[in-house]
């Protein structure tokens, strides 16, 4: 039997090539290798203000983008999170045996805690419990995750061997498969955060959507150093995350892209590198236009994709309230 493998992705934002290269093209790549469920973890997206028309339209967005970029309806199930109650019903079942120690000293939470305070809400707080549900759910076996994603699924470990030391065996302990490279992509304007989706500076990510003209502009103002040569370096974060993007779009070895660039300048290489990107992007692009096209079909995927996948959900959360006691 294949293993099984299981992702989320927040319908908020804008989708960019950070998603893209960490997360999303493995999937693609992998998704004939493994039982593949990948999850629009709506309820995880309203742990902050959502405009609730905007929230709709970016659900359809991404699994458009999902589509267009290679995941297949028919080797994969894709599917919307609040869809499946079982995700929300298992999410209270945890709570229940998930010490509060074990989430006030969850790395992100802190981070938002700092930043927002009395504005942090109960959800945000819970978010690992829910995530731990989603993977609960379907016997995950492998859970791919950049390395700030980590010690979720090691909270999601705890609380499965938790609930298994009270019950007996019940949950499977799933594992995170980090890639190799390109697990964190860094912001274009400051190399040394990672890119992100809920960041405001226009400078800041390449969208999957953006314009030819937009790709250029931001790749063209992209944080360097004052330093020319091009060469992969940790320690020169500009140049290093331009490298290691123009490394993933192309699948050149590093020495190979060194000696490309050996004598150029960096407007030559931002040069290359965006139209690299630009034609990586175009056929992505063409595709979401024709699965956007009629929304209806968009949903009829989606549907099909919760109809396969809630039957596995079900049955796990039938088997935990069973032993709880419920129902």
């Amino acid at each position: 039997m294949k293993k099984r493998v299981f992702s989320g992705i927040q319908p908020t934002g804008n989708i960019h090539i950070g998603n893209y290269l960490a997360a999303i093209k493995y999937w693609v790549a992998s998704q004939a290798e493994f039982d593949s469920i990948f999850c629009i973890v709506d309820l995880h997206a309203i742990t902050l203000p959502q405009e609730p028309n905007v929230l709709k339209s970016k659900i359809r967005e991404v699994a458009g983008l999902l589509f267009a970029a290679g995941i297949d309806p028919k080797l994969s199930k894709v599917f919307v999170q609040s869809h499946i109650g079982a995700h929300a019903e298992l999410t209270w079942i945890l709570n229940c045996f998930t010490p509060i120690g074990w989430m006030q000293r969850m790395t992100q939470f802190k981070q938002k805690l700092q930043e927002q305070q009395e504005q942090v809400s109960v959800g945000l707080f819970d978010y690992p419990a829910l995530m731990a549900a989603d993977i609960l759910l379907y016997d995950t076996d492998l859970v791919p995750v950049g390395e700030d994603q980590k010690q979720h699924v090691e909270l999601t470990r705890d609380v499965a061997q938790r609930f298994n030391s009270i019950y007996g065996e019940t949950f499977k302990l799933p594992e995170p498969l980090i890639p190799e490279t390109g697990s964190r992509i860094m912001g274009l304007d400051d190399p040394t955060k990672k890119m992100s989706k809920s960041e405001a500076s226009s400078g800041h990510a390449i969208n999957l959507l953006d314009s030819p003209e937009a790709i250029r502009a931001k790749i063209m103002r992209a944080t360097t150093d004052s330093l020319r040569e091009v060469r992969f370096d940790e320690n020169r974060p500009g140049i290093y995350n331009l490298l290691v993007i123009y490394e993933l779009f192309t699948g050149l070895s590093r020495p190979d892209i060194e000696a490309r660039f050996e004598g150029k300048g960096y407007a030559d290489f931002k040069q290359e590198l965006a139209e690299v990107i630009i034609d990586n992007l175009r056929p992505l692009q063409s595709r979401y236009r024709e699965f956007t096209a009629d929304p209806t079909y968009i949903d009829s995927l989606l549907a099909e994709g919760a109809s396969r996948a809630r039957p596995l959900a079900e049955k796990t959360l039938a088997i935990v309230k069973n032993k709880v006691g419920l129902g």
